[in-house]
């Protein structure tokens, strides 16, 4: 018998179907089974089934001869199903790669539960999409099994039927069944997870629910919300058949008051002249059903009430809302009155030229090369305050106490932005901050740039999508200067941001740590991690993709290059900081770092610890190459949708034709460089030793030095001049700066 069977009701639902159908079919976990019910469609449906059960065995297709709804054509299925879990697939939905496998090593893993709840992504019709916002309840559930009376938070979870895998035999045992009419996962899930012994979770996104643009069934105005009343007193007469489940009675009474109430107040559920039945009809339900001795939650007593009542307190609370964001507007006024009135008084006072403001990664933290200069801030020039400005006290949670913080848009943030005199930043700050005359703006970038940046990006539609390139623009004209690491880098800032800055060559300073890093660091961060100190340790970046909504694409197989690798590797993964908090690690990376498949080391605040942990870097296009490249350690460059990356976004040199190392364009070449150790051969030591002569050319060490004793200290007889790898070009103004 097979490990799932998949049954997929379906009802007008052609324009998505063969996606939905597909998604099964394609894992790569092959023993399976697929139950697909025609509920009397009217459209192309039953021939599209047809065609699939045709071609693939694995395919049963069942043809009702009358429609009589999603619960019931469940029900048809699921007498046909011989798999050792069933899994229920709306057919407007798909399953993401990969979900099958993490579903079959979850189930081993935990010794074949009765339940297995997984995790879903809502995807949009305009393209975003969006992680279950309760999918901490999952991750926080544990490595074992459960009941629902151990944790109880599992019930929380949106109450639908296709974000679980049930084993068959408990489904048959427990003769659970759908009834009919709108809502009819409740008298479904509630039993289901009440009566479950072991219960497992998986903390993976295996499935993407549609939302689609006209809404789902349950969006329509219909008097069929009125199922819902049925469908709890189903609940209600499973958990009194079951004496055991008793103590279930209080909850479930207040969640259907919560589900009626949350109908009840969606414009587009009832009609207008049903919205006092339905009340009245709840309320009826509420009295009923309400256990003896059981306080009623102060949100739910308005059930205890008339439905005019409820009709009067909605209302105030529309009008008190009303009043509030009112209220709201006129304080926001009043303080910018007030704090331009302000501003106009500190702006006669001098600046304190022993004030320097530092941020990093729009306000994310001590970070990048901000944090260097930081640092050696701190040990040569001690009498310059230095002040970090951060998004949130979140962000400030984990700094050290002598770590001098503000938080953006704070009475404090502002007056140390009014009076510094130094301003150090790796992104460009907030449009609000004004630059006094006397004032001096640092901008480190954030590395060497292969994607196009700037102004060049107004060639590039899909790339700017969401940024203003004029506005950007403006705020780079506070720039005094801008920090470079090699000469191509200073061509490409100063057509990127055609502003008045000079251009610096210091080196990056936060690859300073990479070029002296003592020899233990690397060690000490791999222990850190528990990674194995004889292992190979393989870091696989990959950057962001403009031209995909929301920046992430599975290139690799995670699971299967981790495979491959062998005995004594370790992969470890660091996801572009943009893609550290969509789903992007949901999709199966969390799940695999937990089974120590691999390391997600996606949260490491020092990505510069990260390079040094390991032993070979394969990347996309990530700017990341150029700063390992300091480390003379092997990089493969894995490129199998270049020509799309380099027409979406732009790109200033073709990576693929000047590569620091191998290049592979498909995950066969990849397999194959590592499987015969060429990616550590003469050629990629050749290729290596080229990149860096042109990237790395100022990065020796002393970067944040320089800066520190150029800009902040005016010590330009002290300032150590950067050696070029390879032969000096013309003379440059930065150059000329130091000398002076």
């Amino acid at each position: 018998m097979p490990r799932f069977s998949v049954i997929i009701p379906c009802f007008r639902v052609q324009g998505f179907l063969r996606e939905c159908v597909d998604s099964v079919l394609e894992q790569s976990y092959r023993d399976i089974e697929v139950i697909a019910v025609d509920d009397c469609s009217p459209d192309g449906c039953g021939a599209i089934l047809d065609e699939y059960g045709a071609r693939d065995e694995r395919v049963r297709v069942l043809h009702l001869t009358e429609n009589v709804g999603l619960g019931r054509a469940r029900n048809a299925g699921l007498p046909h199903a011989t798999g050792d879990y069933v899994l229920f697939l709306d057919s407007d939905d798909t399953l993401t790669p990969g979900a099958l496998r993490a579903m079959a090593d979850r189930l081993d893993e935990t010794g074949d539960p009765d339940v297995l709840v997984f995790d879903y992504a809502r995807t949009y019709w305009w393209g975003g999409t969006r992680r279950n916002v309760l999918a901490h309840v999952l991750a926080e559930a544990g490595e074992g099994t459960f009941t629902a009376a151990e944790r109880p938070e599992i019930l929380d979870l949106l109450m639908v039927v296709w974000n679980k895998a049930y084993r068959r035999d408990f489904v048959e045992r427990e003769g659970f069944a759908f009834p009919p009419g709108y809502y009819e996962d409740t008298p479904w899930t509630f039993p289901v997870l009440l009566s479950a012994g072991r219960i497992a979770t998986l903390d993976r996104i295996c499935l993407y629910y549609r939302q689609r643009r006209q809404g789902n069934i349950l969006s329509t105005t219909s008097r069929k919300h009125f199922d819902i009343h049925a469908q709890y007193e189903r609940v209600f007469a499973f958990v009194d058949s079951r004496p055991a489940l008793a103590g279930w009675r209080p909850y479930l009474h207040a969640k259907m008051g919560e589900h009626c109430l949350d109908i009840l107040a969606k414009p587009d559920r009832l009609p207008p002249s049903a919205k006092g039945e339905f009340f009245r009809r709840t309320a009826e339900m509420f009295r009923a059903y309400r256990p003896e001795g059981a306080e009623v939650p102060a949100e739910l007593r308005v059930l205890e009430g008339a439905y005019a009542a409820y009709v009067v307190r909605r209302q105030a609370g529309r009008a008190a809302r009303e009043l509030g964001r009112r209220a709201q507007r006129a304080r926001g006024a009043a303080v910018a009155r007030a704090g331009r009135a302000r501003s106009a008084l500190t702006l006669c006072r001098p600046l304190d030229e022993n004030l320097a403001v530092y941020s990093a990664f729009s306000h994310r933290g001590v970070l990048g090369d901000p944090a260097a200069i930081y640092h050696k801030a701190r040990e040569l020039a001690p009498h310059i305050r230095g002040v970090w400005v951060l998004a949130d006290q979140e962000q400030a949670a984990g700094l050290p106490a002598d770590v001098e913080h503000v938080i953006l848009g704070s009475a404090a943030y502002r007056r140390v932005t009014e009076r510094a005199t130094f301003f150090v930043n790796n992104v460009n700050w907030p449009g609000t901050l004004v630059k006094r005359p006397g004032s001096v703006h640092v901008h480190t970038h954030q590395g060497t740039p292969l994607k196009y940046m700037g102004a060049d990006l107004l060639d590039k539609p899909g790339a700017r999508h969401g940024l203003d390139v004029p506005q950007m623009l403006r705020r780079a004209d506070r720039w005094d200067y801008s920090l470079v690491a090699n000469r191509y880098s200073e061509l490409v800032w100063e057509r990127a941001y055609p502003c008045h800055f000079s251009s610096l060559r210091t080196g990056s300073p936060r690859n300073d740590v990479l070029v002296d890093a003592a020899p233990g660091h690397g060690a000490a961060v791999r222990a850190r991690l528990g990674i194995p100190g004889d292992h190979t340790v393989v870091l696989y970046a990959p950057t962001r993709r403009d031209h995909r909504r929301g920046g992430y694409v599975e290139r690799i197989d995670l699971a299967r290059f981790a495979a491959d690798l062998g005995e004594g590797h370790t992969l470890v993964v660091r996801l572009h900081p943009s893609l550290a908090t969509g789903p992007a690690r949901g999709l199966g990376l969390s799940e695999l770092h937990r089974r120590g498949v691999l390391v997600d080391a996606t949260d490491e605040p020092h990505v510069e610890d990260v390079l040094l942990a390991s032993d070979v870097l394969v990347t996309d296009y990530s700017a990341l190459m150029f700063d390992y490249a300091n480390l003379d350690r092997p990089i493969v460059v894995h490129a199998d949708d270049w020509g799309a990356y380099a027409a979406a976004r732009g790109a200033y040199f073709d990576v693929t034709a000047e590569p620091p190392g191998h290049v592979s364009r498909s995950y066969r070449e990849l397999a194959w460089l590592f499987a015969s150790g060429t990616w550590r051969d003469e050629e990629a030591a050749r290729l290596r030793s080229a990149f860096r002569d042109r990237f790395c050319e100022f990065d020796d060490g002393r970067a944040a030095e320089r800066v520190v004793r150029l800009l902040l200290l005016g010590e330009r007889e002290r300032v150590p001049l950067p050696a070029p790898r390879r032969s000096p070009a013309v003379r440059t103004r930065s150059e000329e700066l130091i000398q002076r």
